[in-house]
């Protein structure tokens, strides 16, 4: 995976809230104990944390700051913050080389970030679609992606369904909902 993955991730989560935008954000999202406007920041937060770690090559654990989203920011500008923090994800994955390694529970290089920032967008995506009441199902594509990069030991079937499963947001053919779960993205 790499940086136009995010870019897709990122263009699509703003695709397909924009249009709800105006709408009451304090509503929890889907199955989390966060408000969708919550959600929201925490995939702004994430990706620039993903950022920051290829950026600076950072070896050995997370650097130490946190993205803090103003209270009562309206939900478009937090997606405005979103497409920001994806572009700095992007922008950090193109920069990077190949052989290029940061911290993320393990060296992991750039392309699992990439997964790893795909996935908490689709992810959360989802998340606050289901807490706003809208009928989206993220891209098959990116989820096949991820799932062969992040989540390899999984049960064959449609990629979006079992990324959802595999994340702990619905059941897969009589298998219960995943309670905790581990992202392999260190490579070494």
């Amino acid at each position: 995976m790499d940086s136009r993955d995010v870019d897709r991730a990122v263009a699509e989560m703003v695709r397909v809230l924009t249009p709800h935008a105006s709408r009451d954000w304090r509503a929890r999202a889907g199955s989390l104990d966060w408000s969708c406007w919550t959600t929201a920041a925490h995939v702004a937060h994430d990706l620039l944390a993903y950022a920051g770690q290829v950026a600076a090559g950072a070896g050995d654990g997370y650097l130490p700051y946190d993205l803090v989203v103003r209270a009562g920011t309206p939900p478009r500008d937090v997606l405005g913050v979103v497409t920001a923090c994806g572009r700095l994800l992007s922008g950090a994955l193109s920069a990077a080389g190949p052989d290029a390694r940061a911290w993320h529970w393990g060296p992991t290089d750039p392309g699992g970030f990439a997964a790893l920032g795909v996935n908490e967008t689709l992810m959360h995506t989802y998340d606050i679609t289901q807490g706003l009441g809208i009928d989206w199902l993220p891209p098959g594509p990116l989820c096949a992606a991820v799932l062969a990069r992040l989540f390899p030991d999984v049960p064959p079937g449609d990629p979006v369904q079992v990324l959802l499963w595999a994340t702990g947001r619905v059941e897969l053919d009589g298998r219960p909902r995943v309670t905790s779960w581990f992202m392999k993205a260190a490579i070494g």
